[in-house]
Order: C-alpha cells, then structure tokens, then sequence
C-alpha cells in the first residue's frame, strides 16, 4: 500500500545493506524500500557505511482521474517516477496520497520527493 513515508527505489539500484527491496507492484520496476529506523538512524547508518542519501527540494506532484482506485494511483505514480528519473535520482519519498473528486468524478493525487542514494558525498546522478 502506498501512503506517506514509503520510499522507492529504482530495482537495479546498488544499495546498502540496511535497504531491503519490500513486495508490491509499482511502475517502472520501482521497489518498495524496507527498514525499521527512524529518518535520523537511517542517516547515521548510511553515513557510517560510506553511504548519501540525497533530499531533492520541491515536492513533486501528480493526478490521475479515473474510477479504479489501483489504476489511479499507478497512473499518477507512473508520472511521479519520470519526473525523479528527469532528476537523475534513483529514489523517491511518497509525502502523501489523497483521493478527490471534481465535479462528481474521483481523482487521486500523489505527492513525493526524488531522493538519490549512492557511496560517495558529492551527487553523481547515476542511476
């Protein structure tokens, strides 16, 4: 399921120990990132392995229109995931998801931020 706080991470992206490819379906061959730190243990494992994990400012946002609450979301989801691809990040934090309705028909927003991790401190963009 797909709510706040979940992050994805491109399949084929080298990754730290501590990052542990989730189940589910998402588009693109974007995998669900599974730990149990809080933000700030996560960074501090990160740093003590040579590890950044990248914050993109701006959040980016997405709609979809549509009655199937699935399709909605991977349609919005789908134009998340190239927009952090534009950015050359391999990662992305879901800020929150919400469904609407505008003039009777159900929409569903997704918003997130493009997060990039890789060894190393200085951005490199390869994804």
């Amino acid at each position: 399921m797909l709510t706040s706080g979940t992050t994805l991470i491109a399949k084929d992206t080298l990754r730290p120990a501590c990052f542990h490819l989730g189940t589910g379906s998402y588009p693109n061959a974007w995998m669900p990132v599974e730990h149990n730190l809080t933000h700030h243990e996560l960074e501090s494992e990160l740093a003590a392995q040579g590890w950044t994990y990248f914050f993109m400012a701006g959040a980016i946002r997405s709609i979809a229109f549509g009655f199937d609450r699935a399709k909605m979301i991977n349609a919005a989801l789908k134009r998340v995931i190239t927009n952090v691809k534009l950015q050359k990040c391999n990662c992305l934090e879901i800020d929150g998801v919400g469904t609407h309705t505008f003039l009777g028909i159900p929409y569903m927003s997704v918003s997130a931020h493009a997060r990039h991790i890789q060894k190393g401190m200085v951005f490199s963009g390869n994804q």
